[in-house]
C-alpha cells in the first residue's frame, strides 16, 4: 500500500468506536505523524489458538496482522529478526506469506517451527503412546521442588528420548511438536502444567524462590500425567485449524527458514529479498530472558545463561547495538519494503523508545514514515502481577514504520 493511502486509512481508523488522533513528532528535520488509537483488540485469546504458547514480552498476533494485511500480498516474504515465540511468523504463514525468522535464543526455533510444520493430532497421539516414560536412575534433587517424583521421572524420560532422536537424526515434526508442548508445560499455575503451582509459564523462578512459594502456600508437588497434559494442550492448540489453515501452513513450511544467531549478521538471507519486517527487540533492562528460561533450557539441553541475549541498561548502548541490526535489515529489504518496529514503554513511560529507534534506523538510511501507538486498556500480565494498568508496566505498543528507499 502506498504511503499516502496507508496514512489516510490509519487516520480514518475507528473499528473499535474511537476516532484516531493524529499528532506530530519532530525528529531532526522531519515532522512525523503519530497516530493514537486502539488499532487491535485488547481482548485476551482473540487470535488463532496456535499462538497460545507463552513467552516473555510477546505481542498479540493482531499486531503483525495489522501490518501484514496492509503492507504485503500473498506470497510475499515476512521476516522477524527477534522472532521469540514466533507470533509474526505464524500469523504471516496463516495469511499465505513466506516466512523467515531469526533469534539468538535456541529455544525460539523449538517453539516456532512445530506450529508451522504442524503434524496431525492422531500422529501425535500414536507417538506419545509409543514413548516409554517409566525410567529409573538418579533424579535432580532440586527439581523435586517443582515436580512430583513420578512426574519428574516422566519428564526425564521424555527429555532423554528427544535427545536420542535428535542425536540419531531421526527427529521429525511429531517429535518437535511434543518437545514444543512439553517445553511450554514445564511450569505454571494450573493442573494443566507438570509442576506444582508457580509463576506464569513464561517465567521459571529459581529453586530457592519456588521453595518459598511452596512454604507460603503449604503445598507439595502433585502427581501429573505427562502424556495426558501434552495431548490436552495439543487439542487446545489445534482446536480451530481449518483446511485452509493447513494448506497455508504447509506452503509456508516448505520454504520457511529459521536462524539461531545474532540478527545483525545474517549473510544467509539474500540482499533485497524481504518485503516486510515486523518485530520487537529486547527492551532496556526490562526482561531477563536468560534467568526466566533456565528450566526450559535445561529440558532442551542448553544452558540459558550462556545464550548471549542482549541485556542493555543505557539508551546509548541500545542505540549502538540496534544500529547494525537496522543496517542488516536495510540490506535484506527490497526497495520500497517496510519495517514495523515495535517497542513498549520503559521506565514508567518516561523514556519513549521510539526516539531511540528513529536514531538507530535513520543513521543507516532507512526512511521513517509514521509512528503508530496502540493504547492498551488491559493486559493480562499486568493483572497477574497486581499492576494497575496505566501506571506501571507496558500499556502501549509503539510502532515505528520505515521504508527502504
Amino acid at each position: 500500500m502506498k504511503t499516502a493511502l496507508l496514512l489516510k486509512e490509519i487516520a480514518a481508523f475507528r473499528v473499535f468506536g474511537e476516532a484516531t488522533s493524529c499528532e506530530k513528532m519532530q525528529f531532526l528535520d522531519l515532522s512525523l505523524p503519530v497516530f493514537v488509537n486502539e488499532f487491535w483488540t485488547s481482548k485476551q485469546r482473540a487470535g488463532h489458538p496456535l499462538h497460545e504458547i507463552s513467552y516473555r514480552a510477546c505481542f498479540k498476533p493482531q499486531l503483525p496482522r495489522f501490518f501484514i494485511d496492509r503492507l504485503t500480498q500473498v506470497g510475499d516474504v515476512v521476516y522477524d529478526p527477534f522472532m521469540g515465540r514466533g507470533t509474526t511468523l505464524l500469523e504471516a504463514a496463516l495469511l499465505g506469506r513466506k516466512v523467515i525468522g531469526c533469534d539468538i535464543n535456541p529455544l525460539s526455533e523449538r517453539l516456532v517451527r512445530p506450529r508451522i510444520e504442524i503434524p496431525d493430532l492422531e500422529a501425535i497421539r500414536t507417538r506419545l503412546e509409543g514413548i516409554e516414560l517409566n525410567g529409573s536412575g538418579d533424579m535432580p534433587e532440586d527439581l523435586l521442588t517443582f515436580y512430583h517424583p513420578k512426574t519428574l521421572r516422566q519428564i526425564l524420560a521424555l527429555r532423554a528420548y528427544l535427545l536420542e532422536r535428535e542425536s540419531s537424526g531421526q527427529i521429525d515434526s511429531v517429535d518437535r511438536w511434543i518437545r514444543m508442548v512439553a517445553t511450554n508445560r514445564l511450569t505454571g499455575h494450573s493442573p494443566g502444567f507438570f509442576s506444582v503451582y508457580t509463576m506464569p509459564p513464561n517465567q521459571a523462578v529459581s529453586v530457592a524462590s519456588q521453595k518459598r512459594i511452596n512454604t507460603r502456600r503449604n503445598q507439595a508437588p502433585p502427581r501429573r500425567e505427562l502424556k495426558e497434559i501434552v495431548l490436552k494442550k495439543t487439542r487446545s492448540l489445534q482446536r480451530k485449524i481449518s483446511g485452509t489453515d493447513r494448506v497455508q501452513l504447509q506452503k509456508a513450511a516448505a520454504s520457511a527458514r529459521y536462524f539461531t544467531c545474532s540478527c545483525d549478521s545474517t549473510p544467509e538471507i539474500e540482499t533485497s529479498s524481504v518485503d516486510l519486517v515486523v518485530t520487537s527487540p529486547p527492551f532496556l533492562d526490562v526482561i531477563d530472558y536468560r534467568s526466566d528460561n533456565w528450566l526450559r533450557g535445561w529440558f532442551n539441553h542448553f544452558d540459558s545463561e550462556a545464550v548471549p541475549i542482549w541485556q542493555l541498561k543505557k539508551p546509548e548502548d541500545w542505540v549502538a547495538v540496534m544500529r547494525p541490526v537496522f543496517r542488516e535489515l536495510a540490506r535484506v529489504l527490497k526497495r520500497g519494503g517496510r519495517i514495523a518496529f515495535e517497542v513498549g514503554e520503559v521506565r514508567n513511560a518516561k523514556l519513549k523508545m521510539e526516539t531511540l529507534v528513529l536514531r538507530a534506523a535513520t543513521e543507516v538510511g532507512l526512511v521513517p514514515e509514521f509512528v503508530l501507538i496502540n493504547r492498551q486498556k488491559f493486559t493480562k500480565t499486568s493483572n497477574c502481577w497486581g499492576v494497575t494498568n496505566g501506571t506501571r508496566g507496558t500499556n502501549t505498543n509503539r510502532v515505528v514504520v520505515f521504508h527502504q528507499p
